[in-house]
């Protein structure tokens, strides 16, 4: 429970600094403040929203055929085209993933 509250003084432009940091990291000034404070690492994927939209259409496009096939609407679907999109995207997910790779 967050019941206590801590004032600092910061020149203004390290707290534009820390402002934009937070905002990168989708977290709140409070959120990223603590975080950084308590020596959590704070990792940001950009692109990643793409990745998921993406994602979002393999799986609809799936249940589409899926619904058809138990309809016996299709028998036979070619999913080479499916299964490409889906290397690809993997691909660029392990891409993205990759850059936020760190050493110890």
């Amino acid at each position: 429970m967050k019941d206590k509250k801590m004032s600092i003084r910061i020149s203004e432009e390290d707290l534009n600094i820390v402002h934009y940091k937070a905002e990168q990291a989708k977290l709140t000034l409070t959120e990223y403040v603590t975080q950084c404070a308590l020596s959590k690492q704070i990792f940001v994927i950009d692109g990643l929203d793409e990745v998921i939209r993406q994602q979002k259409a393999i799986g609809k496009n799936l249940n589409r055929l899926t619904v058809l096939s138990n309809m016996g609407k299709i028998s036979y679907v070619n999913l080479q085209e499916l299964t490409e999109e889906y290397a690809s995207l993997n691909k660029t997910l392990t891409e993205l993933l990759d850059r936020k790779r760190w050493s110890a």
